[in-house]
């Protein structure tokens, strides 16, 4: 009789798939508590994913592994930007806005909303976590009960306003007010914009500058 290998199957990637989604939720900033919320485990496995991780990548600390991200370690499945396939170095000096976070209702219907109905490029997704680029700007949308009532309003920069605003109303996205302009610099730049909604009814924006 032939015996039948018990556990988890052997995986030909460093971290098992569960790791991956783990590291991932450590190194955009969530403890252990929310990396159980997110992805819907105990804190009890969180901590098993994390010994394992800092085990196999022989990293001292999860202080550690929040900072460091090396390009041979990343899942091959994962489609991730070039942005994040290079180490994490500490730095005196702002390089620029590396990430904005969103708080929705849906991750799934938002998730489908940024990609399909502002056509945003979509990152990865775990968990209830979903990541777009914008522009070398990554957007992290989290799904919550309760959303952030102190939020701030995403405003995209687009070249014709007029046309982006049609293209969105095209797909029935609901407008607050329509292209208006705002400001004239010393210039002579004009500042134009306009507001909609995103899927929970909250405030999004577009903002152009013509000459």
């Amino acid at each position: 009789m032939t015996k039948t290998k018990r556990g988890r199957p052997p995986h030909d990637d460093v971290l098992t798939p569960a790791e991956w989604r783990v590291l991932f939720a450590v190194q955009h900033g969530l403890n252990n508590q929310q990396c159980a919320s997110h992805l819907q485990v105990s804190v009890d496995a969180i901590k098993y994913h994390l010994r394992n991780i800092l085990s196999k990548l022989d990293i001292p600390s999860k202080k550690t592994l929040q900072r460091t991200l090396i390009k041979s370690t990343l899942p091959k499945t994962a489609n991730l930007s070039p942005a994040q396939e290079h180490p994490m170095s500490p730095t005196t000096d702002i390089l620029g806005l590396g990430q904005i976070a969103r708080t929705v209702s849906n991750c799934e219907q938002s998730r489908n909303w940024y990609e399909l109905v502002l056509e945003l490029p979509h990152l990865y997704t775990f968990g209830t976590l979903s990541f777009f680029n914008i522009n070398g700007t990554r957007l992290m949308l989290s799904q919550q009960e309760q959303l952030n009532a102190n939020e701030s309003i995403l405003y995209f920069k687009v070249v014709d306003i007029e046309a982006k605003v049609s293209q969105l109303q095209a797909k029935g996205v609901e407008m607050i007010s329509a292209p208006h302009r705002i400001h004239t610099h010393a210039d002579g730049t004009e500042e134009w914009m306009a507001f909609f909604k995103d899927p929970d009814g909250r405030p999004l924006a577009l903002m152009s500058h013509r000459k």
